[in-house]
């Protein structure tokens, strides 16, 4: 059986006391694991106000766990591996890909579970969102009396619960992981979906510094967790996490995933106060997300209740820049001591002063060089010639000069006067008031990530989902003219550059204006200027103008995706700038 990374552990188990590691241990012969539930929140409550579970049915008659064991195979596709989690009726399991001949993740359960319909249903909304924020379901399948839930399978992300484990984070780590979590939340949320079990084990960092969230949906409905308030719920779990990011303590008496609680008794304490040297905005930002019943630490800023008023509440904070890069200190230089020769010491010619039994021959200095009658006539007639080569040299570079001039002169050709404009200025960044959606067959595809697009954050982006098959949308009817984004500049100026952060390079894309008189521009035929022709893209789009155009409305059209790597095709845009 191949080794099991735990950054990439099934999210079925992701959260409680008993580490996942801990679980394996008590692993069967065929590599399934027996376990429970060790999380301190009560089954009973429909809401989870202490970061943990929420209510789960455990009136519900639970079937058996479905009797399969490694080398099982699930549509002659999916060949299980490793048992990661058995609990409550489902399993959880490491399985390889064999028509694509990669790692994922299968969540299994029986088709007669009380809790199958409600996970088919979450996984297949989760698979629509298509977010690279969120480890994507890959399939969500009923066959042979048993539901099974595919997902990505990350071996080289690392899990939040190892990364506190190891310490408090630095202020700007810790602001990348509110700022992604809250912002990914927001999304999720507009689009209808929540997580309700937000713990450090569903809270995946890449190697390049991305925060990924896995079990969107199927989480909570593997467990039948529901909750009453799911925004505040999924807020309040951000800031427990953004707490124990700045103080490496849980934000509530009970010990949790491997943290310790506070002190018993003295109710939420700021992170500030937990630990010295701990950032204050980002202190205060962890307790306005901790409100508990509308009382909050936070000093006079009111309590975030929603993942989009946490990641507004971040963006009106000051960035948060990472530390100054710090360098081993170099060795100090010492001048190397040379032995000076006897030469140098001035001896040449004079006997040795060691004693020697050997006597040493006095050598005569050499004479000055030059100083007989011949000598001086060869230094005078050498220096003639030098100064006679110097003269003539002189002299054809003057004629040299002369004829260009008089060869200029006859061209007419005029030098430069002060009379003359001077160079233009470079172009400046223009205010975009406004962006939509480039919609030419009526139907939009993320109309509501569009302002991540003029944020001038690179780290959110306009994402399209993931289409298969065909490069060009999926070859849908209704995306046969690609789709894009309108910026618009408030007012008709001159349009002299634009400069675009592609979400992944392979893009078709082509820039286009709309003109001067334009109002509301939304098909192909309103954009007649060209700025950009069609072209691939890389990572960035740039393109400068010649001669400005006059126009209020820049159209940035997508019309193929490049391929992700997973069978489907993806694109997006990361930022746009318009200069003039």
């Amino acid at each position: 059986m191949a080794e099991r990374s735990t950054a990439a552990v099934d999210v079925a188990d992701n959260g409680g006391d008993e580490p996942l590691a801990a679980k394996a241990d008590k692993a069967t012969n065929d590599g399934t694991a027996q376990a429970e539930e060790t999380e301190g929140a009560s089954p009973e409550t429909s809401e989870n106000p202490k970061g943990h579970d929420g209510g789960r049915a455990r009136s519900e008659a639970v079937p058996a766990t479905p009797d399969v064991h490694s080398g099982h195979k699930l549509a002659e596709r999916y060949r299980l591996e490793e048992c990661v989690t058995r609990l409550d009726g489902f399993s959880s399991w490491r399985a390889v890909d064999e028509k694509l001949r990669r790692a994922v993740g299968v969540h299994l359960l029986p088709a007669n579970h009380p809790r199958a319909r409600s996970v088919l249903a979450a996984a297949r909304s989760s698979a629509l969102l298509g977010d690279p924020r969120f480890v994507q379901v890959l399939d969500a399948v009923e066959e042979d009396d048993l539901v099974y839930v595919v997902h990505e399978w990350l071996p080289d992300a690392t899990e939040l619960t190892a990364l506190l484990a190891a310490g408090p984070m630095d202020a700007h780590d810790a602001y990348q992981l509110v700022s992604q979590l809250s912002h990914a939340m927001a999304a999720a949320h507009r689009e209808g979906l929540t997580h309700l079990r937000l713990t450090p084990g569903a809270v995946l960092r890449s190697s390049t510094g991305q925060y990924r969230i896995r079990g969107l949906a199927v989480n909570a409905a593997l467990r039948g967790i529901t909750s009453e308030r799911p925004l505040r719920q999924d807020t309040e779990a951000i800031g427990a996490l953004l707490y124990a990011a700045l103080t490496k303590r849980w934000p509530y008496e009970s010990d949790a995933y491997g943290l310790s609680g506070l002190p018993k008794g003295m109710g939420l304490i700021a992170p500030d106060q937990v630990r010295a040297g701990v950032h204050r905005g980002l202190s205060e930002l962890a307790m306005r997300a901790l409100a508990n019943d509308g009382a909050t630490a936070s000093r006079q800023e009111p309590p975030c209740t929603t993942p989009d008023e946490l990641a507004k509440a971040v963006a009106a904070m000051p960035r948060v820049l990472p530390p100054e890069p710090t360098f081993a200190a170099q060795p100090v230089y010492q001048q190397p001591v040379y032995q000076r020769t006897t030469y140098q010491q001035g001896t040449y010619g004079r006997p040795s002063t060691h004693p020697s039994s050997v006597p040493q021959p006095v050598l005569a200095a050499p004479p000055a060089p030059l100083q007989s009658r011949t000598g001086r006539v060869l230094k005078w007639s050498v220096s003639a010639l030098l100064i006679a080569a110097l003269g003539l040299g002189s002299w054809q570079l003057s004629e040299i000069l002369l004829d260009q001039r008089k060869g200029s002169d006859d061209t007419g050709v005029t030098q430069p006067t002060d009379d003359e404009k001077p160079a233009p200025a470079p172009p400046k960044p223009l205010t975009i008031a406004d962006a939509t959606e480039f919609m030419p067959d009526g139907s939009g595809i993320q109309p509501g990530d569009v302002p991540n697009a003029i944020d001038d954050n690179s780290s959110t982006a306009w994402i399209t989902p993931r289409y298969r098959g065909f490069a060009h949308f999926g070859n849908l009817p209704q995306r046969r003219q690609g789709s894009g984004i309108i910026v618009d500049l408030g007012k008709v100026q001159d349009v002299r550059s634009v400069e675009v952060d592609m979400y992944r390079s392979g893009q078709t894309t082509a820039v286009f204006a709309a003109g001067p008189d334009a109002s509301s521009p939304s098909s192909s035929a309103d954009f007649p200027q060209r700025i950009a022709e069609k072209q691939v893209a890389g990572e960035t789009l740039k393109e400068e103008l010649e001669k400005p155009v006059r126009t209020r409305y820049v159209l940035i059209h997508v019309t193929e995706l490049p391929a992700d790597g997973t069978g489907g095709y993806r694109g997006g845009i990361n930022d746009i700038s318009v200069l003039g």
